[in-house]
């Protein structure tokens, strides 16, 4: 019996988890069955639960591409040489934030996780974890602005971090539910909050 290829067995995982995406972007987590996503998959069962055995699973699954594209735009910001101005280091997450945005883009997925963490433990740790995670990586940020001379040397870079890392679902969640504001005028509130120099 010939050995199924990595690329074959990573394919049929895609196709579920995106299968899955569309269910749950258009019936919602509690609306949507394994029988639903097992028919939008067009696939047997069999197959289906070989990769997930439980709609939790896929769920974790979506929740984990949710936020790693996050990470790793803010681990190459961390790396950045020279650091960035924080506003300008801001502007670029949402900039990739944005190209999350789209109907069927990961970022309604993320406003469902939230909700689904309040009963699920193992989400919410999961969710916990990812999120003190970024405020970490900001909490990076803010740090090598501190020594660059952005930030007064006295101020406490943990509070900051998390202030900033605030700004990031508070954009998307208006985003999604009330269509705006754009990332320019958003910047441009946070730029005058915080006295920062506007970029031309």
């Amino acid at each position: 019996m010939p050995r199924v290829s990595a690329e074959h067995l990573a394919a049929r995982r895609r196709q579920i988890v995106d299968a899955a995406r569309r269910c749950f972007l258009r019936e919602g987590f509690h609306r949507t069955s394994m029988q639903d996503v097992i028919a939008e998959a067009g696939l047997s069962v069999g197959a289906v639960y070989r990769y997930f055995p439980s709609k939790n699973d896929l769920i974790n699954a979506i929740a984990e591409e949710a936020v790693s594209g996050a990470g790793e735009v803010l681990a190459g910001l961390a790396r950045h040489d020279p650091p960035l101005p924080l506003v300008e280091a801001l502007d670029r997450v949402l900039t990739y934030v944005e190209t999350q945005l789209g109907a069927d883009g990961v970022l309604r997925i993320a406003i469902q996780v939230w909700g689904e963490a309040q009963r699920d433990p193992a989400l919410a740790a999961f969710v916990a974890e990812k999120y003190t995670g970024f405020r970490s990586q900001f909490g990076l940020l803010v740090r090598r602005a501190q020594q660059a001379g952005e930030l007064p040397a006295g101020t406490d870079p943990d509070a900051i971090a998390a202030a900033l890392f605030a700004l990031v679902p508070g954009w998307f969640t208006q985003r999604i539910l009330t269509g705006g504001p754009d990332r320019r005028t958003y910047l441009a509130g946070v730029r005058a909050l915080l006295g920062a120099t506007p970029l031309d």
